[in-house]
């Protein structure tokens, strides 16, 4: 679903699904809720201080466990609530126009 003028199709959560932000150095943690994610990136409402969030790079820690994560940068803050853009894993920015296919795709295949 397409909202908040976005490029890239983001899915809303229904419920809260708790995710943690860990520094890619491990020296700090933050507990968080996800409010909505996307294939390029999510937005987070963030429980504690939030200068950690000015470092370059950080993890968004999907499991318990740590097995599931998304390198990120941070790219907005209002108030408590973060929007978080996902860094591949080569490093490099897809154009928005393969982005969006990409999205498409895969939403289509499931």
């Amino acid at each position: 679903m397409k909202f908040d003028g976005r490029k890239a199709m983001r899915v809303r959560m229904d419920h809260r699904q708790p995710v943690n932000l860990m520094g890619s150095d491990g020296t700090w943690r933050r507990s968080c809720v996800l409010l909505d994610v996307s294939q390029t990136g999510a937005k987070v409402e963030v429980e504690g201080t939030l200068d950690v969030l000015k470092a370059k790079e950080f993890f968004l820690l999907l499991s318990s466990t740590g097995l599931a994560y998304r390198r990120c940068e941070l790219i907005w803050i209002d108030g408590t609530t973060a929007g978080l853009h996902f860094i591949p894993a080569d490093g490099k920015k897809k154009p928005a126009s393969a982005q969006a296919a990409a999205t498409q795709d895969a939403v289509l295949s499931k």
